[in-house]
């Protein structure tokens, strides 16, 4: 028996896709986006959500409940440091007086 079998047949390279199509939208945004407000919360948004997809995809495949929640555990630090990091630019960018695109 195959190790995708396991889970239902889950189509892997679908799931695959999709967490590729988070990470590739952060990356757009940070090209596309006019201002570092924007390019921030394209990038923690995107990154996050591509990560925890990475880590249940992982959990499910490794078949360890242990594994899993480790797994959870890293994604989780990953959101905190993510938020942490993101406050910090952006006030920083506000005390040296960069405006949001619009304002």
């Amino acid at each position: 028996m195959r190790k995708n079998d396991e889970y239902g047949g889950m189509d892997w390279p679908g799931v695959r896709l999709v967490r590729h199509r988070f990470f590739l939208f952060g990356t757009l945004g940070l090209l596309r986006f006019p201002d570092v407000y924007s390019r921030l919360h394209a990038l923690s948004k995107s990154d996050s959500a591509g990560l925890g997809l990475v880590c249940i995809g992982l959990g499910l495949y490794s078949g360890s409940w242990l594994t899993t929640l480790k797994l959870l555990l890293v994604w989780g630090l990953m959101l905190l440091a993510s938020a942490i990091g993101a406050g910090l630019i952006a006030r920083t960018a506000h005390q040296r007086g960069m405006r949001p695109w619009g304002l």
